[in-house]
């Protein structure tokens, strides 16, 4: 008997941190497998100081100490490592992890990690017996999980050359690829926001006179970017889209480098994972190295609605400008804009008189805006103007980009959960302002990665889901003090405001407080490395 239970408290200690590795190499995905960026997500989220962390640490002491019997103490390391295997093997994720051939690496040389640490301990404290041995196995299980972070980092940092050498691979193939393509005309899209509704509406017109491909998803790091060309990519494309990200200076150059653009759009630049890029002029920076590497004979437009943008000097490339807002320089504009229940009827007015009437089923001027970059630059390839009219009128709202549903129980859905930042919440906030007919409802945890000015930005957010919602449900704790903070400024009487801790308690709430003829905006949906 006392054997069986060595024996299951050993199983037990170790499925525990087997699952704790499977749950702390999700959040290394969801941080790009950056360790600078896993080490200050463990730093903010406190995780390594969690009440699961202190209490396997207390567990492992007292197993370790004299005051535990060798049956008492294995029975408290398996009981803690069955209870985190349940813990986690039910625990549901937005962003689940992706068993990625790289993902597969890393916990497989986190594992090695691991069995090479039991090795060493039995070497040094095994050898009495297997009921001894069960014991130290479970008491390395238990250190291993309460130190799980130093082992994944460890195997990230020792992967390092590999990776290096399986991307450096990756990306000759696709640059190759490319090369014998020379009529392939590629355009490069970024941007703080609007870069992804931008790429899609570009495509969807772009397709309407040329055979175009375009980057899926969000598709638009490096690798993302070398896999769909290595995968998706086909010799009769003639145009191809490509979305491009950044999270630090260099991220743009670098894809520059593999595809070459030839045409340039930058949609904005804004106060954006300022946590990682330090300022808004890195970010602008960043942004404007898709413009400087495009050829003397390319194109770039640049929207200069935004500060960063219209005071950025273009000289090494025709540039056009475009703008919602009337923008002194700029050369192509949105007017007339008219929102109604349908859409929203705009005019566009180009360079030489060129003027278009347009009608789109889209909501909100951040939507026009990026519509009007994708109008100027299918214009610039000769697409011809009642395709480009005809493209329009079919395009669909980007999924979880200011898309307007209804549900059979009568509520009008404003689904902006994609992402958030100051430009796009102030405007969704806008279009919730403008319905009528039943309580307007906003869900929201606010928005991140905006460094020193998150507590500014999500205060400022505040006072927009003040002025334009009846009811607000704020989840999560990472702004609700800011959020807070603006609603109180405003003083609005009649807002009902609620506080809850998750999407799920989010959920239950809207059953009770909205009713049919109701308007519910989902404001965005924070990764599950914020709480």
């Amino acid at each position: 008997m006392i054997e069986i239970i060595y024996y299951v408290g050993m199983a037990a200690a170790a499925a525990g941190l087997v699952y704790e590795l499977r749950r702390d190499l999700m959040m290394l995905q969801q941080n790009s497998y950056f360790n600078n960026r896993y080490r200050n997500w463990l730093r903010e989220s406190g995780d390594t100081t969690s009440v699961w962390r202190i209490v396997g640490l207390a567990v492992l002491l007292f197993s370790l100490s004299r005051f535990a019997g060798g049956v008492a103490g294995m029975v408290l390391m398996g009981t803690f490592g069955m209870a985190t295997a349940i813990r986690l093997g039910v625990a549901k994720y937005k962003k689940p992890l992706v068993w990625t051939a790289r993902a597969k690496r890393i916990y497989g040389v986190t594992a090695g990690l691991s069995v090479l640490l039991l090795c060493a301990a039995l070497a040094l404290l095994g050898g009495f017996g297997a009921e001894s041995n069960f014991y130290v196995a479970a008491s390395v299980c238990t250190a291993c999980y309460c130190g799980s972070h130093i082992l994944l980092l460890a195997a990230n940092m020792l992967l390092r050359p590999v990776e290096r050498s399986i991307n450096r691979r990756y990306i000759n193939d696709a640059a190759d690829r490319l090369r014998s393509m020379p009529d392939l005309k590629i355009i490069g899209v970024t941007g703080s926001y609007g870069k992804t509704s931008t790429k899609h509406f570009l495509h969807r017109i772009l397709s309407e006179h040329f055979d175009t491909l375009m980057t899926p998803g969000s598709y638009n790091t490096t690798l993302g970017v070398v896999r769909t060309i290595r995968e998706m990519l086909k010799p009769y494309n003639e145009v191809f889209i490509v979305e491009m990200g950044a999270k630090q200076s260099g991220d743009i150059r670098e894809i520059c480098d593999i595809v070459h653009p030839h045409i340039g759009i930058v949609t904005a630049v804004g106060p954006q994972h300022l946590e990682s890029f330090g300022s808004i002029e890195a970010v602008q920076a960043t942004k404007f190295e898709l413009v400087d590497a495009l050829p003397p004979d390319g194109m770039a437009f640049v929207n200069d609605d935004f500060e960063y943008i219209a005071s950025r000097s273009v000289g090494n490339v025709h540039c056009e400008r475009y703008t919602c807002n009337s923008a002194a320089n700029a050369s192509w504009k949105a007017g007339n804009i008219v929102y109604g229940a349908d859409g929203t009827s705009f005019e566009v007015e180009g360079p030489d008189g060129y003027s278009l009437k347009l009608h789109t089923r889209l909501l909100g001027e951040a939507n026009i805006s990026d519509l009007l970059a994708a109008v100027a630059v299918a214009h610039s390839m000769g697409v011809p103007d009642d395709r480009i009219r005809y493209a329009v009128s079919q395009i669909q709202p980007v999924e979880h980009r200011l898309s307007i549903k209804r549900t059979p129980g009568g509520l009008t859905i404003v689904d902006d959960a994609y992402n958030s930042n100051p430009v796009g919440s102030r405007m969704a906030m806008e279009v919730l302002g403008g319905m009528t007919g039943g309580k307007r409802i906003v869900v929201t945890p606010g928005m991140i990665e905006l460094g020193e000015r998150q507590h500014e930005l999500n205060a400022e957010f505040g006072r927009n889901v003040a002025r334009n919602a009846d009811c607000a449900i704020i989840v999560g704790r990472y702004n609700r003090d800011a959020i807070s903070e603006g609603i109180d400024d405003v003083k609005t009487p009649a807002l009902d405001v609620h506080y809850v801790d998750s999407f799920a308690d989010a959920q239950a709430l809207l059953s009770k407080v909205a009713a049919p003829g109701d308007t519910v905006l989902y404001e965005n949906d924070l990764p599950d490395t914020f709480k």
